[in-house]
């Protein structure tokens, strides 16, 4: 029987200089576990005739990844957080996205931290922190 179900989904990230083995991502948000933007893969300009040109442009990939606030793997981005601020230079990432229910794999890498929160938003209980990663690639293959 094949499903949809992403809780059986493994997500392995690395960072260069800090975790050199990849650490299994635990803990996500239940309606947000991690998601990327759609790439744009083409620009194109219409010419004052009417005629549409356009051509193959490369773009980076931005992810969010959702993990909630007592998420074993929230210190892995609060130490990359804070390497990068004390160095003041970026780590870069690499990950691999298993997704078994389709039977594909992703490979990402050269991965930028490149927005957080610093702290998790206080209500009632402790919301779900978002991170975001810019990919320079993502690769699919199957699982």
């Amino acid at each position: 029987m094949s499903t949809i179900t992403s809780a059986n989904s493994v997500y392995a990230l690395a960072v260069q200089g800090l975790y050199t083995v990849p650490q299994i991502l635990r803990g996500y948000s239940a309606d947000d576990a991690f998601a990327t933007e759609a790439q744009e893969v083409a620009e194109t300009v219409m010419g004052i005739d009417g005629h549409l040109s356009g051509g193959f442009v490369f773009n980076p990939v931005k992810q969010n990844i959702t993990i909630m606030p007592d998420s074993e793997s929230l210190p892995l981005f609060d130490n990359w957080r804070l390497a990068q601020f004390a160095s003041r230079e970026i780590y870069i990432a690499s990950a691999s996205i298993t997704l078994k229910a389709i039977g594909k794999k992703y490979a990402l890498s050269r991965g930028i931290l490149t927005s957080l929160p610093p702290i998790p938003g206080v209500k009632k209980t402790l919301q779900p922190m978002e991170f975001e990663i810019t990919w320079g690639t993502v690769v699919p293959s199957p699982a």
